[in-house]
């Protein structure tokens, strides 16, 4: 991808941050936050993660976290990288505790920092894991280290970590310990098994890299000038140049998408916890809410002489609706979105409610019948309720009960859809995430995020 679109990715997720950010701003401004402090104590920790992933992204620092099982040399790795001995290693398992990051500038314009992890196999497995998920979400490119064939628990944990959608780098470590045909072998395998869940499709290039961080010493022979023989213990340098190179190809081609795409990702995991927090502590009200529109709507509807009147009338209802419920758990939500969340809902709720929009017509048709059957005006209330409701009482009640149904229905759908928070929109999370899935070529290594989706990233 060119500069001038990854720059375009770049200011696209600063934008949506801030719109959410601002979002939010203006209802501690308004006093809404003030009005419920469990609410506000509940949302804080969300809006703080916005402001510092806002943070991140302005600062322009792309994460890149190592992980595998102990003892594959992710310290090693990473000390190779930055060209000194930085992070403890050892012989012994467990070295890393903790993660810990280091600055790390392999080109001139590029700055990185560097992410240590634990073993995912260590003792303590259920907190380390979920450091690792912690790490994994903040990271924006991860590499995968392993040190020959991988086993069940490497492969489960490389299927975890790609549930983070982060782009992912399988390392091959410590080449050096086998021969050239077992070498060739186990990359084949890895090629296949890298990929995870899509099987027919084996890892690029740019996805699997051999290495070796720290080669074991070997024994060499020196000939001294007085024809006296010995043999020495040499260290080999690190080989880890592709390694490098191939990071830094993935930054200079895509890096500034990388770190849009994560920071978006992040941003609508908050926006979403933000959502659920505030309908589950307003889900009562929310329940009163829908009944008394389904009611609304109900009555609006069996007492309406025009037949297109009660179409019209019926979708303003459920807009009405969906922009209610989203003033009471505080989402934004303009009239645009409310229609086009109407629109969703009306296609993935298949004919239901448009077996309603067609009982409107079909039996509004009969109650204006009744009313123009009269031989006087049916915009006349008094006409209307003398002949219509006499003689068509029985589509009333049917039509209004189909009706309320159906506006408890766009309710509790739109409920679901609000829960998953304001990611919707121009510059809502999910449309840039699609939108930047939607342009990467088939030579990044975003591409494989994109096929991991399916295309259905983010769909109601």
């Amino acid at each position: 991808m060119n500069r001038n679109l990854q720059e375009t990715h770049l200011n696209r997720a600063r934008a949506s941050l801030r719109q959410a950010l601002s979002w939010y701003g203006y209802l501690r401004k308004s006093g809404q936050m003030a009005a419920n402090p469990e609410l506000a104590s509940l949302l804080k920790p969300e809006i703080e993660t916005l402001n510092a992933t806002l943070n991140k992204l302005d600062a322009n620092v792309i994460r890149i976290a190592a992980f595998g099982l102990v003892s594959r040399g992710k310290s090693a790795v990473l000390n190779s990288l930055l060209g000194e001995k930085i992070l403890q290693t050892g012989p012994l398992n467990g070295v890393t505790q903790w993660p810990r990051s280091v600055p790390w500038k392999p080109g001139d314009k590029v700055l990185v920092e560097l992410i240590d992890t634990p073993g995912l196999d260590e003792i303590e497995g259920d907190s380390r894991a979920q450091m690792a998920r912690d790490v994994a979400r903040q990271a924006d490119l991860i590499l995968f280290v392993v040190s020959g064939d991988i086993t069940r628990t490497e492969y489960q944990g490389l299927l975890e970590l790609r549930q983070a959608q982060k782009p992912l780098i399988l390392v091959f470590n410590k080449i050096d310990l086998y021969p050239d045909t077992d070498k060739n072998a186990i990359y084949k395998n890895l090629q296949q098994l890298g990929a995870g869940n899509i099987q027919n499709q084996p890892l690029l290039p740019d996805e699997i890299v051999m290495i070796s961080a720290e080669p074991a010493p070997m024994e060499v022979r020196v000939e001294y000038a007085d024809g006296s023989i010995t043999s020495e213990w040499e260290t080999p340098p690190p080989q880890v140049d592709e390694l490098k190179q191939t990071i830094l190809n993935i930054l200079n081609r895509e890096g500034r998408s990388l770190l849009a795409l994560n920071a978006l990702i992040q941003a609508r995991e908050s926006e979403e916890n933000i959502a659920q927090k505030t309908v589950h502590i307003r889900e009562k009200e929310a329940e009163d809410i829908i009944w008394r529109f389904s009611q609304y709507k109900a009555l609006a509807i069996g007492l309406n002489p025009i037949a297109f009147l009660d179409i019209i009338g019926g979708l303003i209802t459920d807009l009405a609706l969906i922009r209610a419920l989203a003033k009471l758990y505080g989402l934004p939500m303009t009239g645009y979105e409310a229609s086009e969340l109407l629109k969703t809902i009306l296609f993935s709720s298949g004919g239901l409610l448009l077996s309603e929009i067609g009982s409107s017509f079909i039996l509004g048709l009969g109650k204006s019948a009744a009313a123009i059957a009269s031989g006087d005006n049916p915009f006349n209330i008094t006409t209307f309720f003398g002949s219509a409701i006499a003689q068509a009482l029985t589509c009333q009640f049917a039509q209004g009960g189909i009706a309320g149904y159906g506006a408890y229905t766009v309710g509790k759908a739109a409920q679901l859809y609000l829960e998953k928070g304001c990611t919707w929109g121009q510059l809502g999370a999910n449309t840039v995430i699609q939108e930047i899935l939607s342009q990467v070529d088939k030579n990044t290594i975003l591409y494989r995020l994109q096929q991991e989706l399916g295309g259905n990233f983010g769909e109601f």
